[in-house]
């Protein structure tokens, strides 16, 4: 399955899907961009599901959607009742459609799945970047059902609904919280905007400072708390210290790596605990052991829809820093205060920031 949904991510296809990611982080930014206030407040773990959900919509099946506008869409409703992460058996579950994909067939929400995979088959649109055409199901030689459509794709939607909007309301936090970063990144945004809002693929991919600014934010809080492999070899983790004990590895035990562990490490990464992009530098990154830093996993086996996720996330963060100041309000913690009881990185009160509008300056391009 994974040599199947790799087509669907190559830099064409990235480039092609990244006009609709970057309309749908626009019409975000200006739908805050509309209100009143001068400091517009925002709950953004709700605002940036509502966004995933709009790009994932469009992405996977060619349908246009407004979360933020529709309250109540299917998608979006739909997508939250059955990702809710915050439990042990909720990451119970999602551990377990990972694995176990065929196990998802009871899910409403997949079943609907499956209903817009064959409208979306039968669908005249050419100009759809709908999942059937990126995935390739055309070529004959490939045996792809309905079902299995539907299980990836809804596999692919947990985990951009839940743990990229997660990743994304760490960062603006990150941004709020460190008004010299967000400044220079502003600088480099004003550099590279166009007059007509538009962002080009080819734009985004040369933003160094952007990229160094979310590798940093990824790196502090990982998209994700654990990553996972099947033994496929036995293996012996001998003990480093007097009172420790070897730790005997058997073929096909299931194996949880805490990502944070590593990230966290300070022999891998200097002061872990301050927010600084600049470890993620050209120059700085080429000395990261590349088995000490994996937000998306490691190996043939990471997550195949990573550069995906990372254009959603630079997309809104451009957008949102070319008509806004990421500001705290009197919701806001700084620290930022980790809830504990979750499984997955969530803050104890929700994401409360402020979006400040800016005095637009003259584009330099």
């Amino acid at each position: 399955m994974r040599s199947i949904l790799s087509p669907s991510f190559t830099s064409s296809k990235m480039k092609a899907m990244f006009v609709h990611i970057s309309e749908k982080a626009n019409l975000f930014a200006q739908h805050f961009l509309k209100m009143d206030e001068e400091i517009v407040k925002v709950e953004f773990k709700d605002a940036f599901t509502r966004y995933t959900t709009d790009v994932i919509a469009g992405a996977a099946f060619g349908v246009k959607v407004d979360c933020l506008k529709d309250r109540e869409n299917e998608f979006y409703v739909m997508g939250k009742k059955d990702s809710d992460f915050s439990s042990p058996r909720g990451m119970f579950v999602l551990m377990a459609y990972q694995i176990f994909p065929s196990i998802a067939k009871d899910s409403s929400w997949k079943q609907d799945m499956e209903k817009r995979v064959k409208e979306t088959e039968e669908s005249t649109d050419t100009n759809s970047t709908a999942e059937k055409e990126n995935l390739d199901i055309h070529n004959p030689q490939l045996e792809l059902s309905d079902s299995d459509i539907a299980s990836q794709v809804f596999i692919f939607f947990l985990g951009d609904y839940d743990t990229v909007s997660t990743a994304m309301c760490f960062m603006v936090y990150e941004l709020a919280a460190n008004r010299d970063v967000q400044k220079k990144l502003y600088e480099e945004v004003i550099e590279n905007r166009k007059d007509n809002n538009e962002l080009l693929y080819e734009t985004i991919s040369f933003m160094t400072y952007l990229d160094m600014v979310v590798s940093e934010c990824l790196r502090k809080r990982p998209a994700g708390a654990f990553t996972d492999r099947v033994v496929s070899k036995p293996y012996t983790i001998e003990p480093e210290k007097p009172e420790e004990k070897s730790v005997i590895l058997d073929v096909d035990q299931y194996v949880i790596i805490p990502i944070l562990a590593f990230h966290h490490d300070p022999q891998c990464f200097e002061h872990p605990e301050k927010f600084i992009p600049e470890r993620f530098s050209p120059e700085n990154r080429k000395n990261i052991n590349p088995y000490t830093y994996f937000p998306f996993g490691v190996g043939p086996r990471n997550c195949k829809g990573s550069r995906f996720a990372l254009l959603e996330i630079e997309a809104v963060l451009f957008h949102l820093l070319s008509h806004f100041e990421i500001v705290p309000t009197q919701e806001t913690n700084i620290p930022l205060q980790i809830n504990k009881s979750s499984l997955n990185f969530k803050s104890v009160n929700g994401s409360p920031l402020g979006l400040k509008k800016r005095v637009q300056r003259q584009n330099v391009s």
